[in-house]
This record gives C-alpha cells, structure tokens and sequence, in this order.
C-alpha cells in the first residue's frame, strides 16, 4: 500500500510530501522545518530513500542540505535547475530580506520526461515547465495521484513572473500533461490542499472551457 502524507512546513506553508510504501519513503521538496520532517519520518517508523525535488525555487528546498547530511540520500531534480540549488538570486531567497539566503550544496540526479524506478515506486516524471524552466510533476498513476509542485493549484495555477517563467508554457503543461491524467487523479500542490483534475477542470476559472 502506498500512502501520502502533507506537512505544510516554513513561512509561507509549502508542502513537502512523505510518500510511503511499506518502510521505505520519498521525501517531495523538503520545504523547511527538517525536524518537523525528521519527526514525522520517525513517526511513520519508516525509511526515507530519496529526495524528488518538482523545482529548485528557495520555499521548496528549505530542509534540502539538512536531509541530504543527515540521511544521505540521492536527490533528484531537472538538470535546467541544477545551478538554482547554489544561486539565492535563481531560486528566489536573495530577493526577500527578511529571509535568509537558500543555498545548497548537494549533487544530483538529473530526472526527466519517463519512468523512474524506486525501491518498488513506479513514477511517472512529467515534464511541465512555466513555473520554472525544470519544473516537473510526479504521478505516481497506479495509485492515482500526481504531485505538481506549483504548476496547478486548487482554483488556481503557478505564478510565471519569476526566472523563467512562461504563462503559455506552463498552460500547455498543464493541458497536455496533467490534464491528460485519469480525471480522478488527486493533485497534490505545492500550497494548499489537494484537489483532482476533474475538479479543476469544473473550477478552475484558467481552465475554463478547455
């Protein structure tokens, strides 16, 4: 059985999620908080095996060098954000003073468009750029969900005037990709609760008509 847990973590409540099946996990964008994530993996009584990042952006990988040293595990990210890990000004904290800078200095593993294979985890990795260059989502299709990042939200879509950020890009990820998912398919956002496509597909006033 696979399960998902959302723990919205740091100052403006990004979602990490913790995928579990059986007592391995995957870590999705270790927002911030790591021990508020440490707990919750020890709650689980489970081990966590790899880091899916859906993009680079600082709100996203807030705990990312904390749980790279402590579990020392692979993370897997789009190669068109690679540099963004160690740069505050690509992954957006160098533009916040209030906040300090994001930067992390961890390698790794390149993900692109088809399967990849975890432990037992079957995902699908779904190119959807607009967000950001190397954004991508996470289906995890048998099970009936996906895991956007900040490309669709509930009622809403990611925000394109950060680096890199295209409006028409990111709708046409959002139609040819996610769309294209089962209409029961539970999306997990970045922020905010979870909704599904058909939902959206009613709702969302972006996606109206489509």
């Amino acid at each position: 059985m696979t399960t998902i847990r959302r723990l919205p973590l740091g100052p403006i409540q990004t979602n990490c999620y913790i995928v579990r099946k059986g007592n391995a996990a995957l870590i999705i964008d270790p927002s911030d908080e790591p021990a508020k994530i440490t707990q919750a993996l020890e709650q689980s009584n489970v081990r966590p095996i790899a880091i899916l990042l859906t993009h680079a952006h600082f709100d996203h990988i807030g705990a990312l060098q904390a749980m790279v040293d402590k579990y020392s595990i692979p993370v897997y990210l789009h190669k068109a954000e690679e540099k963004w890990l160690s740069d505050p000004m690509k992954n957006g904290s160098g533009k916040y003073a209030e906040l300090p800078n994001v930067e992390v200095a961890v390698e790794i593993t390149p993900v692109s468009e088809g399967k990849l294979t975890l432990e037992g985890f079957e995902i699908d990795v779904l190119e959807t750029p607009g967000h950001s260059p190397g954004s991508v989502s996470y289906s995890f299709k048998e099970h009936g969900f996906v895991v956007s990042g900040d490309v669709l939200f509930r009622g809403s879509i990611g925000r394109t005037d950060l680096i890199g950020g295209d409006l028409k890009l990111l709708m046409q990820s959002i139609t040819r990709k996610l769309v294209e998912l089962p209409e029961d398919t539970v999306v997990y956002s970045g922020h905010g609760e979870e909704t599904t496509i058909q939902q959206e597909l009613d709702t969302n006033p972006f996606l109206n008509g489509f």
